[in-house]
Parts: C-alpha cells; sequence; structure tokens
C-alpha cells in the first residue's frame, strides 16, 4: 500500500476501515476527501489480500484477488524514478478483445493516471506502468524509462524495472461503487480457502494410504510369518 501512494503523488489516504461487511461507506469517507477514485485493501486471516478498486460513488466497482505480491524494498531492482512523476500506461492488447476487459482498462486509466497540472504531480515522464494478461490474470509491472545507446546513433528508450510487481486475480465486476448488480463473475476463479482445503484433504487421503500400506504389510507379515529356525543357533 505504501509503494502505490508513492507512485500515485495525487492520492489521499484514510484509516483502516473496520466495517467490512458495509462497503459502501466507504463512498462517504471518498466524499468527505473529495475523491472520484478508490482502492480499498481487504485483508482476511492474515494471509489472503483482496484488492477492490471503485468507482464512487456510482459506480462501477471490481473485486481482485491480490497474488505473488513483491515490495520494492523486497525486490531490490536496479531501476529509479523520480517520485511524484507523471507515468506512461501500457496495455496488452488483450484489453481491446472482451467489453470486460475495456472497462477494466478504462478504471486502470482513470485510477493509476496522474492528472495533468496537480499541485502534487511533477510535470516528468520518467516512468511505465505496464498491465499484461496472462493466465486469467493481470500482471502489473512498473518500469524506468532510460536513454541507452544500442548500437544506434540516437539513443533510444529502454526499459528497467523498478517495482513493485503483482498479480490481481479478477473475482467479479459490480454495476455500482462496492455494491449492485453483478456485471460479471469470473468462473475459473477459485478461493483461497477452497484451495487450502483441497491440499489438506490432499495430505490426509496420502496419510490413510500410508496407514492403509502399513497394515497391509503387518498382515501380510504375521501371516506369513513361519517362526524360528532351530538350526539358526545350532554353531
Amino acid at each position: 500500500m505504501a509503494d502505490l501512494r508513492d507512485l500515485l503523488p495525487h492520492s489521499k489516504k484514510d484509516v483502516k476501515f473496520d466495517a467490512k461487511a458495509k462497503l459502501f461507506m466507504v463512498n462517504e469517507v471518498c466524499d468527505m476527501k473529495n475523491c472520484n477514485n478508490c482502492i480499498f485493501f481487504e485483508a482476511r486471516k492474515g494471509r489472503d489480500l483482496y484488492m477492490w478498486m471503485a468507482k464512487t460513488p456510482e459506480g462501477p466497482s471490481v473485486k481482485f484477488l491480490v497474488e505473488n505480491l513483491h515490495t520494492m524494498s523486497e525486490l531490490k531492482l536496479t531501476g529509479n524514478c523520480l517520485k511524484g512523476s507523471r507515468p506512461i500506461l501500457f496495455f496488452d492488447k488483450t484489453f481491446d478483445t472482451t467489453p470486460t476487459y475495456k472497462l477494466l482498462k478504462e478504471m486502470f486509466i482513470q485510477i493509476f493516471g496522474s492528472p495533468k497540472g496537480h499541485p502534487k504531480v511533477k510535470p516528468f515522464i520518467d516512468h511505465q506502468f505496464s498491465f499484461f494478461i496472462a493466465d486469467n490474470r493481470i500482471w502489473f509491472r512498473n518500469y524506468q524509462l532510460v536513454k541507452a545507446n544500442v548500437g544506434t546513433k540516437d539513443p533510444v528508450d529502454t526499459l528497467v524495472e523498478v517495482g513493485p510487481r503483482f498479480v490481481l486475480n479478477p473475482i467479479r465486476l459490480l454495476s455500482g461503487s462496492f455494491g449492485g448488480k453483478v456485471l460479471w463473475s469470473n468462473p475459473e476463479f477459485v478461493s483461497p480457502n477452497r484451495k487450502r482445503s483441497f491440499a489438506n484433504k490432499n495430505k490426509q487421503n496420502a496419510l490413510r494410504s500410508r496407514r492403509t500400506q502399513v497394515k497391509k504389510r503387518k498382515k501380510h507379515e504375521e501371516e506369513n510369518f513361519v517362526g524360528e529356525d532351530e538350526l539358526d543357533t545350532l554353531f
């Protein structure tokens, strides 16, 4: 969250929001902060992180599961960019294939794009936000734009990763802000709780199978036991 706030200098933060059952109340907080875009993080069980992106107060809103999250301090990448500068937004061509991806692209443009002329935004462009689609997930990368000589007369822009990096697994798209009619739902999404349940069941089945094999082996040894040979101790 701190990395995203550094990447979005025009953002405003608020204290922790405890009423998770009434997420529509976030719209009131955005109204008091004079914000029309919102990123809300929802942590569950200390291991699962969900991200809400919403256009307040009318919507739409989308819920993601954040996967493969790596912060800038964790990665130690060589890229660097000016804090508060404006980014270039790069989107995979897959975003133009379906209405759902087109809507997500427009939301990303309005949320991650820094407004020109904002007092907290510097009038420089030296980094790029990249959004790729692979495995039905959205992959986010942040690159620095560096001038480099690659055998040509004029230097060209090359990309050096800055961080952070994360993957967004979309769950559902709602017509309103943190509520409303479900416009789209991901049929391939499997919740982390169900994945852990399947993993535990597989471990239990493997343990039962191992115990059954041990019992069968002991039973086979008992049935085929012929006793001790008296000639073994003769010499």
